[in-house]
């Protein structure tokens, strides 16, 4: 009988810690590994008035994705139209991994500061069923008509990003397309 409450009372000491540390799994282990790496692709150029691409592009462009923290990554874009590194929360989206502007950045673009809404009780906490990462950071974050920028298609490995850009006082777009390698 002691032999029995000795060998429970050890499995329970073996259980209990592998249930917390599974637990406590982050967003990092959930989807980041799958978008990490370089994406070959191109810069193109599209006028904001027409968005019709222009010829000018740039086919060796490359952007390279990597572990930031919690929910962000670090984007280092680069080729001969453009050579940038920004920072961007990520969010899951079914097949899809969506990006958003971070800090100041975000600020800027939407008129208020990232995480207004989720202060105190954490970003993910308050989910509601069948309501994925980025439906919930679009419900809670921004307001209808707010332009979004890209994201990872997880089915055909391509990563996407605009950047509205500015020459001599007129916009247009910087749009990179690339493939994971």
């Amino acid at each position: 009988m002691k032999t029995r409450k000795f060998i429970l009372r050890i499995g329970t000491l073996v259980v209990i810690p592998f249930l917390v540390l599974t637990a406590c799994e982050t967003r990092e282990d959930i989807s980041i590994k799958p978008i990490e790496g370089s994406y070959q692709g191109i810069f193109t150029r599209a006028d904001d008035s027409t968005n019709l691409t222009r010829k000018k592009q740039n086919k060796n462009a490359t952007a390279t994705v990597r572990h930031a923290d919690d929910g962000v990554i670090e984007v280092h874009f680069h080729g001969q139209m453009m050579d940038t590194t920004m920072m961007l929360n990520y969010y899951d989206h079914h097949d899809n991994v969506m990006v958003c502007l971070t800090g100041d950045d975000f600020e800027n673009m939407y008129g208020h500061m990232s995480g207004d809404e989720h202060m105190s009780d954490g970003m993910m906490d308050h989910m509601n069923d069948g309501e994925t990462e980025w439906m919930h950071h679009m419900n809670e974050e921004h307001q209808d008509g707010d332009e979004h920028f890209g994201g990872v298609d997880m089915n055909s490995h391509t990563f996407d990003f605009q950047f509205r850009m500015m020459d001599d006082g007129v916009p247009y777009y910087l749009n990179f397309q690339g493939v994971k390698q």
